[in-house]
């Protein structure tokens, strides 16, 4: 077809969200993350990543890939919510009882049985009664084995259940097991969270006491033949590369590592996950975002944090993935509208001198995430002026300030349930210089830690926090870095701030170099400190004429 065909208003390149995305399948594009996703050789399960990197997208293609051969666990199905409110589970907490064992347990126990039931189609009880009949056959010459097979036959009533009753089965069963251990009806006061009824005469002792006689109960529930059955589950159940699985459970919510007990709830899933590491032909994948991940205290109460994080798989994109996977999408997107495209630069203007090459213009102003550059350009392509067979400068510009919009939003609603208020935190830099010295951003940054004082402000808890420093340094002499250093690690992690060491280096962001805060020595007399170009329409910043010139040299 001829190149001049002319691109019309609907003209896109997909969607951001992989869930609305209908160039998917088609324009999927392998980056060297992905691969390691679907790698069963490759040891990293946790795939961490900012909103918008494509996290699900990854996912939701490994499912097209591998039909049939894909578990998706929904996390509103892992009951979380519910565990962290049966009172029996508070009550112990509040002792300080250690739980971990419950929960690992937990989970074990949901993700053997999902698997289970998938090799097997185990749909009903008798579905479930011709698999353990099979299955006994398999093993009938190895005692250990067959005792494992008994566990799961106690759970025979809900087997065939969903996910989410099944969780709830097991909570409610420890609730009695700790009661019936206890020697009496405790009557958990469901309401107040407290224990009501008799209390054993062994528990009328000190706390310490009553803790180390739950602690005993909950290791006693502990149940010992799950590990078994994961050797069955390796050696028995998926025994070849045919039967290989994958497990995905994507986008761990915010509402659940709020409190401490759900952060245990999770880390727990994770120490699961660990342990499921030795059944060879099965990957279990947890997605979720780099502020959860964050969040969860690997470190507490003796677990190995590097053991986790060595398993790690922090999603991130190069300025080249950025690009073939924008070519790809040129191409299908061509397809569909009846036009000849081979890549991106057919669309787009293209490099002069005075402007340089679009591509950098556009990725200049997104956080290196797929989503970041897809909208842009869709926004340039349903607001082209003149509707020719590519895109314009004047289109690029002009879709500047909407897209900018889009993304301080799109910040918000990333950071805004950890952060409440964040909005009211950005809109502090409004106008503000580009750059700004040391001293100029010092004054924004009081200007956040006033923000208690105001009316209806939302986020006094966490603005408090991060400048405690501000605050409690009495008379003294105020460290610099000490006082302002808990607020810029927040604003740079966002990607809202960048900084430059000197005026010859470039401006790095939290995509660059994302330890780059922890470095004190980096903040010099000198230092000089950017909005993101990201925000830069949205918020009305001020673009020095000397930087106007020197971004206008480094283009060329």
């Amino acid at each position: 077809m001829p190149r001049t065909r002319r691109l019309r208003s609907d003209f896109n390149l997909g969607a951001g969200q992989a869930e609305a995305d209908p160039l998917l399948s088609e324009a999927f594009y392998e980056s060297g993350d992905y691969r390691a996703i679907r790698s069963r050789r490759d040891p990293r399960c946790f795939v961490v990543a900012r909103t918008g990197a494509g996290k699900s997208a990854a996912l939701t293609h490994l499912e097209e890939e591998f039909p049939g051969k894909v578990i998706r666990i929904a996390p509103q199905d892992l009951s979380l919510p519910y565990i962290t409110d049966i009172q029996a589970v508070k009550y112990l907490d509040q002792l300080n009882v250690r739980l971990d064992l419950f929960f690992e347990a937990l989970w074990k126990h949901v993700l053997l049985v999902e698997i289970i039931r998938h090799r097997y189609s185990v749909d009903s009880p008798v579905a479930k009664q011709n698999f353990l009949q099979t299955l006994v056959e398999k093993i009938s010459r190895d005692p250990g084995k067959r005792e494992a097979l008994k566990y799961l036959e106690e759970f025979e009533g809900k087997f065939w259940c969903e996910t989410d009753q099944r969780v709830r089965e097991i909570v409610d069963k420890f609730e009695r097991s700790v009661e019936r251990n206890a020697g009496t009806d405790l009557g958990w006061n469901r309401r107040a969270g407290d224990l009501g009824g008799n209390r054993p005469a062994a528990l009328d002792k000190d706390r310490a006491e009553e803790a180390d006689y739950y602690q005993r109960i909950v290791n006693e529930t502990q149940l010992a033949r799950l590990n078994k059955m994961i050797s069955v589950l390796n050696e028995d159940i998926i025994d070849s590369p045919q039967n290989a699985v994958y497990v995905i459970i994507d986008d761990l919510d915010t509402q659940w590592v709020d409190e401490r007990l759900s952060n245990d709830l999770v880390r727990c899933l994770f120490s699961a996950v660990l342990s499921l590491k030795r059944v060879q032909n099965l990957k279990v994948l947890v997605a979720l975002r780099t502020n959860i991940f964050e969040k969860i205290d690997f470190g507490q109460r003796g677990a190995q944090g590097e053991k986790f994080r060595s398993l790690v798989l922090n999603m991130k994109w190069t300025r080249s993935d950025l690009r073939e996977m924008l070519d790809e999408r040129a191409r299908a997107a061509g397809r569909e509208a009846g036009l000849e495209i081979d890549s991106i630069s057919d669309v787009i203007p293209h490099t002069n001198t005075r402007r340089g090459d679009p591509i950098n213009h556009i990725f200049d102003r997104t956080l290196l995430r797929p989503r970041d550059a897809i909208s842009y350009l869709n926004e340039c392509f349903s607001s082209a002026i003149d509707g020719g067979s590519r895109l314009t400068w004047e289109d690029i510009s002009g879709a500047e300030r909407a897209y900018s919009s889009d993304r301080l939003l799109a910040l918000r609603d990333e950071w805004g349930p950890s952060y409440p208020g964040i909005m009211d935190a950005f809109e502090v830099f409004r106008g503000c210089p580009y750059p700004m010295t040391k001293l100029e951003f010092q004054s924004y940054l009081d200007e956040v830690m006033l923000l208690p004082a105001k009316r209806h402000f939302e986020g006094v808890e966490w603005v408090e926090l991060l400048s405690k420093d501000m605050w409690n340094s009495g008379n003294g002499k105020l460290e610099w870095i000490k006082v302002y250093k808990p607020l810029i690690a927040l604003f740079f992690n966002f990607g809202f701030i960048g900084c430059r060491e000197g005026r010859s280096s470039e401006a790095l962001y939290a995509h660059d170099e994302p330890d780059y805060v922890d470095h004190d020595m980096k903040f010099t007399p000198d230092c000089q400190f950017f909005i993101h170009p990201a925000f830069h329409c949205a918020l009305d910043i001020q673009i020095a004429e000397s930087e106007r010139r020197r971004l206008s040299l480094h283009h060329h």
